[in-house]
């Protein structure tokens, strides 16, 4: 695979970032990508290794090492460096349905698995997966290719983020005919509101979903299931329904002030903001406006660190990331080897722009809310943190927490956005459509499977794991299409890896 000896004769080279100070003043993607000579002689670091860790997709230690899609990363690093363009995008849609999105979010567990971390740094794979891709929209590879017959049976989707979408293309690609249906007035779920567009610009969903309508896949936005549509009048009008609504209902901060005026949750923060730059780039003034403000963000994930770029972006007076975590290595420890993911600390797009605007990390670790503060009028001014620290407990050898006494501070804010994670399904959906729930108010279904309590209902996603990655909500969705077609046609072929 590649060149025997690529990874010797050339270094890891990936595309460049506009510089921090330049890409705050929009929200566009900021890579400068490398040329397709250049991106070919990346694919040639791929090695022969016995054993390809990175399509692996396995567990270690609670962690997913490798692609859950096992997507056949030799093979088409292999392409790449032999300039087969045309078959490299087709050995990588075999496996991924959307390596458009991908390729720019996913945090590339292939790459963090890949042998040649043993003793330098791995192959760009993220990197010549989004070359393929947009090759082969250039190329005219990537064009809709619509199944050449129909079997008769109807299949509705309720919910259009990754996993949603991956259903719905791997069913309408067996020929059943598939409607999506969406309570947003925008495809894409996740993908269109919940990621900014520094890390994905909507045309390229909007791009993917004009392909599978070609294809012959029904787009309905505004249409809330379970509220505006009966789930009954689904029941009856189609064969299947799948549930792949996401885990939509983010976690709370119980602490003193909450009612104050000037506190979001970051998923409605980022919506509107996504929303409001779409319809009108901002003139429309619905989106939660941070210019001159002293911003707290309460959680250290993928989304606390979009919030920080996006609050950065309008021009926020300070921005402060709250994280009840220590902060992990820069390096890895020797108790966290290859190939396990490596858990040390990483400063993403937003911290670094938070370094370069106001001089320091934003993050404070080992930290919690104590109280949200407010004026008389009721609006935020403030909120008290206290430092943690971890204690184990002598009874069940359990880490616990443990406030530091007298290490409370207040922080100026004005706006405080709770980024805190999901906790599950929204109970509107599963009521309509009667089906059981686990004890972390997912949808429950048998081990490994995708069949829910109801009769010919169907989950998957976040709304059947809980919150997680795009690369496995889709992963997901091709498993669900899988069963979903077994029950309607008594067999399938519906490839998964």
């Amino acid at each position: 695979m590649g060149k025997p000896t690529g990874f010797l004769d050339y270094e890891r080279k990936v595309s460049t970032d506009v510089s921090p100070k330049q890409r705050i003043k929009n929200f566009n993607e900021f890579h400068e990508h490398l040329s397709m000579e250049e991106q070919q002689l990346q694919g040639a670091r791929c090695m022969d290794c016995g054993v390809p860790f990175c399509q692996s997709g396995m567990t270690l230690c609670g962690m997913t090492s490798g692609c859950p899609l096992h997507n056949l990363v030799p093979e088409w690093n292999d392409l790449v460096y032999t300039g087969n363009w045309e078959q490299a995008y087709n050995r990588l849609h075999k496996t991924n349905n959307f390596p458009e999105f991908t390729s720019r979010v996913c945090p590339a567990l292939c790459e963090a698995a890949c042998t040649c971390n043993l003793t330098g740094e791995p192959v760009s794979t993220k990197e010549n997966e989004y070359a393929i891709i947009e090759n082969a929209y250039e190329k005219g590879y990537a064009a809709a290719k619509p199944p050449k017959t129909r079997t008769g049976k109807t299949v509705a989707v309720v919910g259009s983020g990754p996993s949603g979408l991956a259903v719905a293309d791997q069913l309408n690609k067996r020929g059943h005919s598939v409607t999506v249906f969406e309570r947003s007035d925008r495809i894409g779920g996740l993908l269109m509101y919940g990621i900014p567009n520094m890390k994905l610009e909507k045309h390229i969903i909007e791009r993917k979903i004009k392909v599978m309508e070609e294809e012959g896949v029904v787009f309905e936005t505004n249409a809330d299931i379970g509220k505006g549509v009966k789930a009954a009048k689904l029941l009856k009008d189609f064969d299947r329904v799948v549930l792949a609504c996401g885990s939509s209902n983010p976690r709370d901060i119980d602490a003193p002030g909450r009612d104050a005026k000037g506190i979001y949750f970051a998923v409605d923060f980022l919506s509107r903001n996504t929303k409001s730059l779409l319809d009108s780039d901002f003139k429309d003034k619905q989106y939660v406006d941070t210019k001159d403000k002293n911003v707290v963000i309460i959680g250290g994930g993928d989304t606390g660190n979009d919030c920080v770029g996006t609050a950065i972006r309008h021009g926020a007076k300070s921005v402060t990331q709250i994280e009840m975590m220590p902060k992990a290595p820069d390096e890895r420890a020797q108790n966290n080897p290859w190939p396990e993911w490596p858990k040390i600390c990483k400063t993403d797009y937003g911290q670094q722009e938070a370094i370069a605007v106001y001089g320091h990390d934003p993050r404070i670790y080992e930290s919690t809310v104590k109280e949200f503060i407010k004026d008389k009028d009721g609006n935020l001014k403030g909120v008290k943190i206290v430092s943690l620290t971890w204690e184990k407990d002598a009874a069940t050898g359990r880490m616990n927490m443990k406030e530091v006494s007298g290490s409370e501070k207040v922080l100026d804010a004005e706006i405080v956005l709770i980024a805190a994670g999901f906790l599950g399904s929204q109970k509107y959906v599963t009521d309509a459509f009667k089906v059981e729930l686990d004890g972390r108010t997912n949808v429950k279904t048998a081990p490994g499977a995708f069949k829910t309590s109801a009769d010919n209902v169907f989950v998957t996603g976040d709304m059947h794991t809980g919150q997680s990655l795009v690369v496995k909500a889709i992963r997901q969705g091709r498993e669900c299409a899988r069963e979903v077609d077994e029950s309607l046609m008594g067999y399938t072929n519906l490839y998964i890896q």
